[in-house]
């Protein structure tokens, strides 16, 4: 099965990449961005799809790793909440309630 689904892949990113591959061809316009104040140099459609592919990407992982962080941080405080709870429990137990 694992053999399949590697082959599955593989298929998926060639035909990912022969499709980038005929868009850059058959758009080779240089076009410019206008933003506010600013205006890019021309560039191809395939230059500015790619970029945004890979700003997008980016921006992808860095809120992941944000997020990770993040829940990694709340996971660990409510550990030592934990084990304070747990501690404090075992304190408060009876001499015959810790035999049980």
């Amino acid at each position: 099965m694992a053999g399949f689904q590697k082959i599955v892949l593989l298929l998926v990113v060639i035909l990912v990449a022969v499709s980038v591959l005929v868009f850059s061809i058959n758009n080779q316009m240089a076009v410019s961005l206008n933003f506010l104040f600013f205006e890019t140099q021309p560039r191809g459609v395939a230059v500015w799809l790619i970029l945004g592919f890979i700003f997008g990407i980016l921006l992808g992982v860095v809120l992941t790793l944000l997020a990770t962080v993040r829940v990694s941080v709340s996971r660990r405080q409510l550990r030592k909440r934990l084990d304070k709870a747990e501690r404090a429990l075992e304190q408060s137990r009876t001499p015959d309630d810790r035999a049980i």
